[in-house]
């Protein structure tokens, strides 16, 4: 992973070596997997990931906004938003890791 984010690049490494399968089909198999949960998504429907999480897509109405520079208020139009909802588990899973940094960083 570079600079901490985790990329395409890096899940279609991933599976390559979990996988022992080419770099081409990895390379498909994230970018399938990607599209299903767009096009999921972009029908309106929730993606459940067992111990993941859950994407789903909220509609935001039409509000009043400043322009940071001006002052002036604008008109922030009605859109989609898509929200990611973490499971117990990954929370459970990220806040042990958390906690054994902390604790490895104290000694």
């Amino acid at each position: 992973m570079a600079n901490g984010t985790l990329t395409r690049a890096d899940l279609t490494d991933a599976i390559f070596q979990a996988l022992g399968i080419s770099r081409n089909e990895s390379s498909e198999f994230v970018e399938r997997i990607l599209e299903e949960v767009s096009l999921a998504l972009e029908k309106g429907e929730a993606v459940k990931i067992s111990s993941f999480g859950t994407f789903s897509i909220r509609q935001k109405k039409l509000r009043m906004g400043r322009n940071p520079k001006t002052g002036e208020e604008v008109p922030i139009t009605p859109r989609r938003v898509v929200t990611f909802r973490a499971s117990h588990v990954l929370k459970d899973q990220i806040n042990k890791s958390l906690a054994g940094r902390s604790a490895a960083a104290a000694e």
